[in-house]
């Protein structure tokens, strides 16, 4: 199910923080067709550093492929749904983000790129799929930081949604985002150069050697044993796999994107939520563990909010909603139908 990206200019986004983003632009793609009253749409939102073809597959999306989820017949089934699969803002695979051309400067934004909240995220999404022709979403579906979008849409657009599908996640970020630490970690590259690297050499190793750790940590290596069974093999295998990431992906994308989960929680927001939502966590996931599921289903709950949850029995850690989609696909399915 390969479709081409497109580029979709949404105008000059005005942010929280009062400052304007000129001429922005989203990376996305379509699969299926918008119905004529535009209201069979559904927002596909990726983790902080995948990109707008986890569906597609592809070892680049750190979720591992969603494509078993969505397609002709599929829990998000696109011969009934119009899919929007949005690169967000700040992202590095083709939306506007510090690695863009700053108006201003006729240089990379590079670390002036201004400062992005969730809510900015999604507003310039909301902005994309107006241009589409969408009028409302009958869900927003991701996992991990494409999680925490589905939480910011429901509480910030909560007229506009029906279903959230939210995987490996939660209504906050993880104490293990710490941004101050991979600033510092990025800065310690003999090529930072102030942060305006793009022209000096870049930094492939430090992103490199960064991206090595986050995916042992989201469980890679268990997920390539079968393939791999020499520990040697699966080395080299995680290596060869970071550093084609690390030539596409940017290091002040993830220290923006970074910024913006550090500052946001939507716990206090729930009540605001109208849409029904499907909650699924991975029973090997060390970031997002399966002992959150108590106070998040009873604070949606609390809030009043129709909630479901469901356990992903995997081996493959926070990869699972991808690699092991067939386990809680009927659930999805059951979400959507």
């Amino acid at each position: 199910m390969m479709v081409d990206t497109i580029l979709g200019g949404i105008g000059d986004l005005r942010l929280e923080s009062g400052a304007v983003l000129p001429d922005v632009k989203l990376a996305y793609v379509t699969y299926g067709t918008l119905a004529p009253d535009g209201r069979n749409a559904v927002l596909l939102t990726h983790g902080y550093t995948s990109s707008h073809l986890f569906a597609d597959g592809g070892e680049g999306s750190s979720e591992g492929s969603w494509g078993y989820l969505v397609g002709p017949g599929r829990a998000i089934d696109t011969d009934r749904y119009y899919v929007v699969s949005s690169n967000m803002l700040g992202s590095a695979f083709g939306s506007t983000a510090p690695r863009s051309i700053n108006p201003a400067t006729g240089r990379e934004y590079g670390p002036d790129f201004p400062d992005i909240t969730l809510p900015d995220i999604v507003t310039a999404q909301k902005k994309l799929l107006e241009g589409l022709g969408v009028r409302h979403l009958a869900a927003v579906v991701g996992p991990s930081f494409g999680g925490f979008q589905g939480f910011a849409w429901g509480v910030t657009f909560p007229d506009f949604v029906d279903r959230l599908g939210i995987a490996v996640s939660a209504p906050r970020r993880p104490a293990e985002l710490h941004t101050p630490k991979m600033a510092a970690r990025l800065a310690s590259d003999p090529n930072w150069n102030g942060g305006h690297y793009y022209r000096a050499g870049g930094i492939l190793a430090t992103m490199t050697a960064i991206r090595e750790e986050t995916l042992r940590r989201y469980g890679l290596e268990e997920e390539l044993a079968g393939r791999f069974p020499e520990k040697a093999a699966r080395d080299a295998e995680i290596t060869r796999i970071a550093q084609n990431w690390a030539r596409a992906f940017d290091g002040h994308s993830l220290l923006a994107l970074g910024r913006a989960a550090e500052r946001f929680d939507a716990t206090p927001l729930l009540g605001r939520i109208k849409a029904r939502v499907l909650y699924a966590l991975s029973r090997t996931d060390a970031l997002f563990p399966p002992s959150l599921a108590p106070e998040v289903m009873a604070a949606l709950r609390a809030a009043g909010v129709e909630a479901t949850y469901f356990e992903i029995d995997s081996e493959h850690g926070h990869l699972a909603s991808g690699t092991d989609a067939a386990k809680w696909a009927p659930a999805l399915a059951a979400l959507m139908a």
